[in-house]
């Protein structure tokens, strides 16, 4: 792969749209040419999912049927001409534009000097392409029917590959319009009060309608920013998009999805960093620590929260108590008490400087709740005793947020021996939890407990029968 190349994943991701949205293999290929970086060349052979083995593979087999002699083409060589090292022979471009179905001037061996535009085009907006417009006609279509899979999908409320797919489809539209905007100033106004609905909602709405309402606003925002704003224009768009891109961040972490959840904090980041505004990116980071600690790596984790603080500065603000305390429990997970507890302290001390700022319980505003519930989780891995006494009689969280705390304090006394009570408290965490609300989350981290322990304890059957009653599509498999 050469420098400044996407991943070969990228591609992948491109066909996989390709396939749901019936692209024809040049519009793919544009698409995985302007966005990954790589030569059109490369871009016929990635829009097959070919290695290079399997292209050259595929010439000898062409040269054979045909009777065209042998290529003289080795898996180098096609290196060297996918990356601009070396040019074939015009006998050479031939056999590629058979191999490609295309001619020289799309395998991007010759220039083109026609007037017309050649039909119908997907353009992708590359680096350093900026200035060049996003063309929505050519995305009409595609929007109205992910609108229509939106809908349908917060109706049932059932999630499908198709769903997930449309999902991903519109992180990377958005992408793609970020690098690419008039809008009016009530049409602004209108969007931070979405937004600010959507911010609030989030705190007792399921993941899964939430995940569709957002997805629909989004595709609204990605249409204001179809072509170049003035600047503050640009910023409210920009700080809206990053929101509701960490709306759906969670929401899909939540659902289980963490490679998507990841793509989208991708995309936040992407669009606070354009904003510029430290605090913003400082949110998106602290926020990113959750899907970390729950389904990563926890240094990966300390070392976000603190790349978060470092970004929020000195003043009081709710991604520094955010961070602060993401980095507590991280390293109490991680066993180092010491510094645990100091972070943890800082973390208090933050929180108490913001006293008369706005405490609404909205999304991504660090409330008393936030910080309860945070400081639960940091003594429960250090194992303060009198603290995990209390969770029962502690009022004031929100709707998963006490099913994650036991499973905290479940995984906490599983890894120290006491398989027995460890499923005992996730059952009960599981019976508390809605069942709109109980999803991967939280299934996926009580279903671990069952890993290694006595089948025939009475609480490991309990846990088991809870988790086979959640969902016909959680059921375990019998031999657990």
């Amino acid at each position: 792969m050469a420098r400044g190349e996407h991943s070969p994943a990228c591609a992948r991701r491109w066909r996989e749209q390709a396939e749901v949205r019936q692209w024809t293999l040049w519009q793919t290929v544009q698409a995985i040419h302007g966005c990954c970086g790589v030569s059109l060349l490369k871009a016929h052979r990635l829009g097959r999912g070919w290695s290079a083995r399997q292209a050259i593979e595929e010439l000898e087999f062409l040269c054979e049927q045909q009777s065209l002699g042998l290529p003289r083409a080795s898996i180098d060589l096609l290196n060297a001409w996918e990356n601009n090292r070396a040019r074939p022979r015009p006998q050479t471009i031939d056999l590629l534009a058979r191999l490609y179905k295309a001619n020289a001037v799309r395998l991007g061996l010759a220039a083109d000097y026609c007037e017309d535009t050649g039909g119908q085009k997907v353009v992708v907006v590359g680096p350093g392409q900026a200035d060049e417009a996003v063309h929505l006609d050519d995305l009409a279509g595609d929007d109205t029917e992910r609108r229509a899979l939106f809908h349908q999908a917060m109706l049932l409320g059932t999630p499908n590959g198709r769903f997930f797919a449309e999902v991903e489809g519109t992180r990377h539209d958005v992408d793609r319009t970020l690098a690419a905007g008039s809008v009016t100033e009530d049409q602004l106004d209108r969007l931070d009060e979405q937004v600010l609905r959507y911010r609030r909602e989030y705190m007792t709405t399921p993941p899964m309608p939430m995940l569709c309402r957002v997805m629909l606003e989004i595709s609204d925002v990605r249409k204001l920013s179809g072509s170049r704003q003035p600047s503050s224009v640009q910023r409210r768009l920009l700080t809206a998009m990053t929101m509701l891109s960490l709306l759906s961040a969670d929401a899909l972490m939540k659902l289980g999805d963490t490679r998507q959840a990841h793509s989208w904090y991708g995309t936040a980041r992407a669009a606070s960093d354009d904003v510029g505004d430290l605090r913003l990116r400082a949110l998106v980071r602290a926020q990113q620590t959750m899907l970390l600690y729950y389904y990563g790596d926890l240094n990966e984790t300390v070392r976000l929260a603190r790349e978060a603080r470092m970004l929020a500065g000195s003043a009081p603000s709710s991604p520094a108590a955010l961070a602060a305390a993401a980095e507590a429990r991280a390293l109490a997970r991680m066993g180092d008490g010491k510094a645990a507890r100091l972070a943890l302290a800082e973390a208090e001390q933050i929180f108490a400087r913001m006293r008369g700022m706005s405490q609404d319980d909205l999304a991504f505003v660090f409330t008393e709740k936030r910080m309860k519930f945070y400081r639960t989780g940091t003594l429960i891995e250090l194992g303060d005793a009198e603290e995990i006494q209390s969770l029962d009689t502690s009022p004031g969280f929100h709707t998963i947020d006490p099913a994650l705390i036991q499973l905290d304090q479940a995984s906490h006394l599983a890894r120290h021996g006491d398989h027995e009570e460890a499923c005992r408290i996730a059952a009960e965490a599981l019976r508390q939890v809605p069942a709109e609300h109980r999803t991967s989350i939280v299934v996926t981290r009580a279903k671990a407990l069952l890993a290694d322990v006595d089948p025939q304890l009475a609480s490991v059957r309990h846990l088991r029968q809870v988790l086979a009653e959640s969902s016909p599509r959680l059921a375990l498999d019998s031999r657990l």
